[in-house]
């Protein structure tokens, strides 16, 4: 065994092992779901940075930067920008309502404020477009192992599924809020220390601006094709998240979620930049790739030290892992609490829905491990992901929030208009869109447009608002 694989190998273990321990704690449902409503600012920072920098922010970021250049810098930036957003307006608005109503998921607020009929048709499309986003994080793992160790891609997404799946069915929200905390440490720790040797090992500064690409936007900062279409899809949905809500409805109180929130911002802002010069640097000093996913691990495994590579492939590791466990929080909360609590056996005590859930993360795995295993790349799913998380959610959510005469038809207007329209743009482009208007700003355009349509047509026959 190299050095690379024994240090992933004794880092899963340890999480596995740390996972078991704390899930010990668990004593009911609110433990699992939303940490007993007991996070603070630290807790709240670490558990949001640690799911925010994961397969698309490290590997995948990393591959865009090889590929596009300077603009890839908006990838994470886009997050940064929608976190900030959700710090000091939406999460602390959201958090109020889950303390006062007692609620535990998105689910739960979607129910509350418009329908149960709002709740299932969410609850529906996001646990499908959930099984994307954790299976990217789990190409991300199969990469790592595949480059380290030649395992191949579907037996790396394996066992990386395996990692999260015994960790997080221990203790759900309670056991990952603390996991993540050590996770944090060792990302944080191995771009620390692997980043500016990647610098050095490319010729400093001075090599990395040598580096030339065909593409002759490489080096341009903002361009159209690339800078927009992530602003667009990945800013409002880091607004309305239900996984990164839900970690909210975990927090004690506002100021938990505005400091907390916000340091996650900025670490997202500072952090923004890594993949980018990785990604620079990996095309100055490498061969060309096969596949530009191969960029971060390689660079990691092959221009640095040993013991350097080894730290930074597990920090890497780790962010695929925590970013996969808040996924993780969405398809275990759709289908055990929004769908079979409330469709199918309301009567269903704590104890059970604890059972469902944990089941439910054994089932998540095994499908997103599955989906893993097919060809395809990081950027894909998770533009797919995170453009169906704004056109769902922007509307019922935020307008949810403030804006009172908002209706349940208004809001199932909303998500069908804003689906449709995201997928015909998606299919007839093949996600290119025409010019600047994309699946993400086309679906939510049509879903403010058609609930704004609908609410003005029910207002003049005199209904209800």
């Amino acid at each position: 065994m190299n050095l690379h694989l024994a240090v992933i190998a004794g880092y899963s273990l340890a999480l596995m092992v740390l996972g078991l321990w704390i899930g010990r704690r668990v004593r009911g449902a609110t433990d699992f779901f939303v940490a007993g409503r007991r996070l603070g600012p630290g807790l709240i920072f670490s558990t949001m940075l640690a799911a925010n920098i994961g397969a698309g922010s490290t590997v995948g970021a990393t591959a865009q930067g090889y590929t596009t250049g300077l603009s890839a810098w908006w990838w994470v930036g886009s997050a940064a920008i929608g976190s900030t957003v959700l710090a000091f307006w939406v999460g602390p608005a959201m958090r109020r309502v889950s303390s006062a109503q007692g609620l535990r998921t998105v689910g739960d607020f979607l129910e509350f404020r418009y329908s149960a009929s709002v709740r299932g048709i969410v609850s529906l499309i996001l646990w499908i477009g959930s099984l994307f986003i954790l299976s990217s994080q789990l190409i991300g793992l199969a990469w790592i192992l595949n480059v380290v160790a030649g395992i191949p891609k579907p037996i790396g997404a394996a066992v990386g599924g395996g990692v999260i799946t015994v960790y997080f069915a221990a203790g759900g929200l309670l056991t990952s809020s603390r996991v993540n905390v050590v996770q944090l440490a060792v990302k944080l720790a191995g771009f620390a220390v692997a980043l500016p040797l990647a610098i050095a090992a490319a010729g400093g500064w001075s090599g990395i601006a040598r580096v030339t690409a065909p593409d002759p936007a490489y080096w341009s900062f903002w361009r159209w094709d690339v800078s927009w279409g992530f602003l667009i899809s990945f800013a409002p949905a880091f607004v309305v998240s239900p996984g990164l809500l839900q970690k909210i409805f975990g927090a004690r109180d506002d100021r938990a979620v505005r400091v907390g929130v916000g340091l996650n911002a900025l670490g997202l802002f500072l952090y923004a930049g890594v993949p980018v010069v990785l990604g620079i640097a990996a095309r100055g000093m490498l061969a060309p790739l096969a596949d530009s996913q191969q960029a971060l691990p390689v660079i990691l495994m092959k221009a640095l030290p040993p013991i350097v590579g080894a730290l930074g492939l597990a920090a890497v590791f780790s962010a695929e892992i925590s970013a996969a466990d808040a996924v993780m929080l969405m398809l275990t909360t759709s289908l055990s609490q929004d769908l079979y609590k409330r469709f199918m056996a309301p009567e269903a005590s704590d104890d059970r829905v604890m059972h469902v859930a944990r089941a439910a993360t054994l089932a998540s795995g095994v499908i997103g491990v599955g989906v893993a295993a097919t060809d395809v790349s990081i950027a894909t799913v998770v533009t797919i992901f995170y453009t169906l998380l704004t056109v769902c959610l922007v509307v019922p959510v935020v307008g949810g929030l403030f804006v009172r005469c908002l209706t349940s038809r208004d809001a199932t207007t909303s998500i069908l208009a804003g689906v449709s329209a995201m997928l015909i743009i998606q299919l007839v482009t093949q996600g290119r869109g025409w010019g600047l208007l994309t699946p993400a700003l086309g679906g939510l355009c049509a879903a403010v447009v058609f609930t704004g349509a609908s609410h003005a047509l029910v207002s003049d026959r005199g209904h209800p608002r």
